[in-house]
């Protein structure tokens, strides 16, 4: 196997989550009585650039199909955190209804319609029809396809060109990294602006974090490697943001090469000497984090496994993908943990790969009164534990299980 950007030969292994199926391919009752298909989900690090990448197993194609269930506009704090970007890239720049914003990935139109209420023009590609089917419904202009190079060139030959190019949580999900940042150069204007967010990669190792490591994730990123990316395709960093999305994420900024008219922030040299400090330029750095992994999964099992014994009913909060990598790497099943329930009525009343656990609403959870509540996605704990507030009106904990197994009483 080769690194997806420079080539290097791979054997660095990062970490091996052994074998799972895709981490959004919810199943019917009806399929629970037909076989899965699981994927071997094994990490490398490149020696040279420091990528950190997953094997393309399965086809991207086949991740983003005509069901894919994940709906941004289900959180209500990724909703607040879109309407803040947008405000924030408005006012720093000031866009107006002659510009034209671009998002990749653009889900269900969850960030879009914030400048479109501006009245700023926005277009959308999305590669999954029933996201943006939705997206199409409040209004927002979608093209239904992959992008890369290919797409870039169809629309640059129609002049459709960005003020503003972003893409948030999308970079790590493109099998072909170059061809992608390829393609932005291509339909971005000469004077305009890239943002990108992603998890960043100092978060996974520091924090543990090896639950965002899935199928749908193709690399995990530091400032240093995506700076290395972009330059090779004739785009330039001139900004980036530390910011707490996702567990800990990093929004960048470039530019054309060739743009002189916007000063490099004191930020990009700021980063790239954290990281260095940190090691992230040095192989060390990715080693024993396998072990770390393995001890959330003995914590988290002894902890149900105790539970079990005691006639406590343990359910969970939030079907989301890095649940199901945790539940799937800890060998965890429906004996363990009753349900989950989830507010996204696309999950509901499906069952999560693998583990066959039920994917309730929440209405379901207020009648079953479970003794604990693991909340999966844990980057939502603050949205999540507010909501369900109530749940302690019966006695109800909620257990925390990354970076290490946390029971709030």
């Amino acid at each position: 196997m080769q690194c997806r950007f420079c080539k290097t030969e791979l054997k660095h292994i990062f970490i091996d989550l052994v074998n799972s199926p895709a981490s959004n391919s919810f199943l019917t009752e009806e399929q629970l009585n037909e076989p899965e298909i699981f994927y071997p989900l094994k990490v490398y690090t490149c020696p040279k650039c420091f990528l950190v990448q997953v094997d393309e197993y399965k086809k991207s194609d086949a991740i983003f199909n005509s069901d894919y269930v994940y709906f941004s506009s289900y959180s209500t704090s990724w909703l607040k955190h879109a309407k803040n970007y947008a405000e924030l890239m408005t006012e720093r720049f000031g866009y107006n209804q002659s510009s034209l914003v671009i998002e990749i990935a653009s889900n269900d139109g969850y960030l879009l319609q914030y400048f479109k209420e501006k009245n700023i023009p926005v277009l959308g590609i999305e590669p999954t029809v029933n996201t943006a089917n939705v997206a199409i419904g409040k209004g927002i202009d979608s093209v239904i396809d992959f992008f890369g190079v290919r797409l870039a060139d169809e629309l640059s030959a129609k002049n459709i060109k960005a003020d503003l190019l972003l893409g948030n949580n999308v970079l790590a999900h493109v099998p072909d990294i170059s061809d992608f940042v390829k393609g932005m150069k291509i339909v971005l204007k000469e004077t305009g602006i890239i943002t990108m967010e992603f998890p960043h990669v100092l978060q996974l190792v520091n924090n543990n974090q090896f639950d965002t490591i899935y199928h749908e994730h193709f690399s995990y990123l530091s400032f240093h490697t995506v700076k290395n990316i972009f330059e090779s395709q004739g785009l330039e960093m001139f900004d980036v943001d530390e910011i707490p999305t996702h567990g800990g994420s990093i929004r960048i900024y470039a530019k054309h090469k060739e743009d002189s008219g916007k000063t490099v922030s004191k930020n990009v040299q700021a980063l790239l000497e954290k990281e260095t400090a940190e090691g992230i330029t040095r192989l060390a750095y990715y080693e024993n984090f396998q072990q770390k992994a393995l001890l959330v999964k003995l914590n988290l099992t002894d902890f149900l496994i105790t539970q079990k014994r005691a006639s406590k009913k343990v359910a969970a909060y939030g079907a989301a993908a890095k649940g199901n990598t945790l539940l799937n790497y800890c060998g965890i099943k429906n004996d363990l943990i009753e349900f989950v329930a989830d507010a996204n009525p696309h999950k509901q009343n499906k069952f999560l790969p693998a583990s066959h656990i039920p994917v309730r609403n929440e209405e379901y959870l207020k009648k079953q009164k479970p003794d604990y509540i693991i909340i999966l996605p844990w980057n939502l704990k603050e949205e999540i534990i507010s909501q369900l507030s109530y749940v302690r009106d019966w006695g109800g904990k909620f257990v925390i299980p990354i970076p290490q197994l946390q029971v709030l009483h």
